[in-house]
């Protein structure tokens, strides 16, 4: 991790707790249970999508109110800003759910807004493009950047770009694409300070 330059957070189930009860959405959109809602949304034709998606923000944004930071998140966030590391967030939100989510939990100014990357910004998670666009513009290589996540899809993205990948859930669920594995954000931090990455 001593190369780390770079971190890459998913947000909601990593940084903030899970609020978004996938299933009431679908239900709510009229999207088939077995379905990830972007991949569907994005087959239907320009005004359904539309309707759905503009139902979706409306969605998004109303969780965004009651969002909690997740165990240790925000001091995580701090002390990587402190240390000089480059941050940014590469989710499947919209960009200013993000930053009222950010705003939120008290770490908005660590980030710089550029380096927000949400669904608009970016083909979603997993495909890699919005990882290549920060590894871009902060010049670092694959290997200077670690994608952290909870989900499958922010492994998989992390893969893509071939970067690190850190598994922030309680069990590693899919070791074949996890570098590091912890279950949660108090934990990494931790993990950090023990090798002296962070002090």
């Amino acid at each position: 991790m001593q190369q780390i330059r770079g971190w890459i957070f998913d947000l909601d189930g990593t940084l903030t707790v899970a609020q978004h009860d996938f299933p009431a959405i679908r239900r709510e959109l009229g999207i088939p249970a077995d379905e990830d809602i972007l991949t569907h949304l994005g087959r239907l034709p320009i005004a359904e999508r539309q309707r759905l998606n503009d139902q979706l923000d409306a969605i998004e944004l109303r969780l965004a109110a009651d969002v909690a930071p997740a165990p240790g998140a925000a001091e995580l966030v701090r002390a990587l800003h402190a240390g000089g590391q480059r941050l940014g967030i590469l989710t499947r939100n919209l960009r200013s759910v993000a930053m009222a989510s950010l705003e939120r939990i008290g770490v908005l100014d660590c980030f710089t807004p550029e380096h927000i990357i949400g669904r608009d910004e970016a083909p979603p998670k997993p495909a890699p493009d919005g990882i290549h666009r920060l590894l871009a513009d902060w010049q670092l290589s694959e290997a200077e950047a670690v994608m952290v996540g909870d989900f499958r899809f922010d492994l998989e993205a992390g893969r893509a770009a071939g970067c690190r990948t850190c598994l922030v859930f309680s069990e590693n669920a899919w070791p074949e694409m996890t570098d590091l594995h912890v279950p949660d954000c108090q934990s990494l931090l931790a993990r950090l300070r023990a090798m002296d990455y962070l002090t």
